[in-house]
């Protein structure tokens, strides 16, 4: 036997080793990725000035990485959306307020947080920032950030397509100062534009007069809100610094604001371009290396194959929204049919090892009709803008290509969206409206619920009225004090809604077939009802999650559902055991049913 100070120096020498080579792996990926998306810059300067913007004094790469696997996420997670101020009260902080939401009347069923951006801005309810350093102090501050982060896992926004055009960074571009001379992307009039895909209907180039002369600067979305030029690696340096500074004050998941749009070449479409994938690549890898489980998603709201290639070969967004969902089910249920919503489940591939989908029926955003593109007839399309107008709502226009506006989304409360059918105003909004959410439950995937959602929050046209924009029909500020005496009153709509949902999220939590990778099959059960069957990872628990889409009582064949003998079955919303000797199961108007063979109990 060797003698033991000669074993401890062979362990040492492989362990250093181990380390050399999963140092080398990630030198060596970032190198790639910096060669591919920079050719004309040196690779291996460049992969040390992007470890040192990531990594700061206090941190290092874990040694092996994290290999694709689904332990990011459980059937535990899900998110609430919401503004930092959707709370105020004109006296204590509305980080403190969402804080004592959160606190009060979340905690213990939903466990994520995205909070909208938090920093100061001119714009766009936030996405316009002046200055990403800080938080904005009409919130609060990093502190009050921090509070949340330590009992939510906390998901913010890196708006890296643009900021605003009164942010320090443009005025030092407007004065010719470096490095900012350089941050923002430039066109000229006569350049081809023609094949931009645009998400809105003003100019795309707004000029502008700097020390330099008179420049014209890309605005994917507004002309106060001015593209970065990621073709320079600087920019694309700070935003690593910029992540580093939300891990360090608690942020676990990183949302990629508009992330599609960054990369721009003339007489391109400016979109899903192979640098913005790569970049998101890169990205993916420095996460993936973090001592903290690091999530990142995509926003990216465009038609669904488009949108499903930010999964990549497990190596890009570890989660992307769902953004076909919101409209698909609007029209569903306005329409009494999962005609669509059926087609649409069966073609959906299972997310990849490592992926997950990010399951919303509503945002501070707009009911998106890109993600529905190929996906409904026109005929349908028109008809859902026709009835959303009647029910109080106002509709975004976009750009084409054609030189010609074009529907880009529909705005408005989604309790109101959903106050009838295309047939009219009835008296079923309660039981429709919890049957979206409860859709979104259960698919496969991580849910999230708007924080107006989970308070059936209205349309606001007084926000609409004071703003000038569309998009402040749903995004009211509720004055606290109120919010806290409805929610004590359990006759309000704000108690009930919230109520229903807190029940259906703690059973839904209690599922292992409800993991967010656990299997999905989509079930033919007619046009009139919206199935799938989900199966826990070890197999152990099968869910049939059924959904009546109509408002008329529907029966089920207990054969069609394959509950196979020699398990108790139990609808686990109802608590109620089902006797498979029954010839029909009955579903009343919007009624939904989880039909488990192992109930909450059995399983928690």
């Amino acid at each position: 036997m060797k003698p033991p100070n000669l074993i401890s120096e062979k362990i040492l020498t492989e362990q250093n080793t181990l380390t050399e080579t999963a140092e080398l792996r990630l030198t060596n990926g970032i190198s790639q990725l910096i060669h591919s998306i920079y050719p004309e810059k040196d690779a291996s300067d460049l992969t040390q000035k992007v470890i040192a913007a990531y990594w700061d004094d206090n941190h290092t790469p874990v040694h092996d990485g994290r290999s694709p696997s689904n332990s990011l996420w459980t059937e535990k997670d899900s998110y609430v959306i919401t503004y930092g101020n959707s709370m105020i009260d004109g006296e204590y902080k509305p980080l403190d307020l969402l804080n004592d939401f959160l606190q009060n009347h979340l905690k213990g069923t939903i466990n994520g947080v995205h909070i909208l951006p938090f920093f100061p801005y001119t714009s766009d309810d936030g996405f316009a920032i002046t200055d990403y350093s800080v938080v904005d102090s009409l919130l609060g501050s990093w502190e009050d950030i921090g509070r949340i982060a330590e009992d939510f896992r906390l998901m913010s926004d890196l708006v890296l397509n643009h900021m605003s055009s009164q942010g320090h960074w443009f005025n030092e571009y407007l004065q010719g100062h470096a490095p900012y001379n350089q941050f923002f992307f430039e066109a000229s009039p006569d350049d081809d534009v023609s094949k931009v895909v645009r998400p809105r209907a003003h100019d795309l180039l707004k000029e502008v007069t700097t020390a330099n002369g008179t420049k014209h600067v890309w605005c994917t979305f507004s002309h106060d809100q001015v593209d970065f030029d990621f073709s320079n690696p600087e920019v694309l340096l700070e935003f690593l610094r910029i992540m580093r500074q939300h891990i360090n004050n608690g942020v676990r998941t990183i949302r990629l604001d508009a992330v599609a749009f960054v990369w721009k070449e003339i007489g391109t479409t400016s979109i899903h371009l192979k640098q913005t994938h790569e970049i998101v690549r890169l990205m993916r890898l420095l996460a993936d290396y973090d001592e903290e489980p690091i999530v990142l998603i995509t926003e990216t709201n465009v038609p669904n194959v488009e949108n499903l290639s930010y999964f990549g070969n497990r190596n890009e967004a570890h989660m992307i929204y769902n953004f076909s969902l919101p409209p698909l089910l609007l029209h569903g249920l306005l329409n009494g049919t999962s005609q669509y919503l059926n087609a649409w489940q069966m073609a959906m591939p299972p997310a990849q090892l490592g992926c997950a989908y990010f399951n919303f029926t509503a945002s501070h955003d707009g009911v998106g009709l890109r993600p529905i593109e190929g996906l409904l007839p026109q005929d349908d399309i028109d008809a859902m803008i026709n009835t959303v107008k009647a029910h109080g709502g106002l509709v975004s226009m976009r750009k084409g290509n054609d030189g010609k506006d074009h529907p880009y989304e529909m705005n408005i409360a989604l309790y109101d969206a959903l106050r009838g059918t295309t047939e009219g105003k009835d008296a079923f909004n309660k039981e429709r409206f919890l049957c979206s959410q409860t859709i979104a439950m259960a698919l496969e995937g991580v849910p999230a619920f708007y924080i107006h959602s989970l308070l059936a929050t209205p349309n606001d046209h007084a926000g609409v009225e004071r703003s000038e924009h569309n998009r402040a029909i749903n995004r009211h500020r509720w004055n606290y004090p109120e919010l806290l005496e409805l929610l004590s009153d359990d006759n309000s709509r704000q108690s009930q809604i919230l109520a229903a949902l807190k029940a259906r999220i703690d059973i839904r939590t209690n599922q292992m077939a409800f993991h967010p990778n656990a299997t999905q099959f989509t079930l033919q059960l007619g046009n009139d009802l919206f199935g799938f069957w989900r199966q826990s990872i070890d197999r152990s628990q099968s869910v049939f999650a059924v959904h009546n889409m109509t408002d008329k009582d529907i029966k089920v064949p207990t054969m069609s559902l394959n509950l196979f003998g020699g398990e108790n079955w139990v609808d686990l919303i109802a608590n109620q055991t089902l006797n498979i000797e029954d010839e029909d199961i009955t579903f009343a108007p919007y009624q939904c049913r989880w039909i488990s063979n192992r109930s909450q109990n059995q399983h928690g």
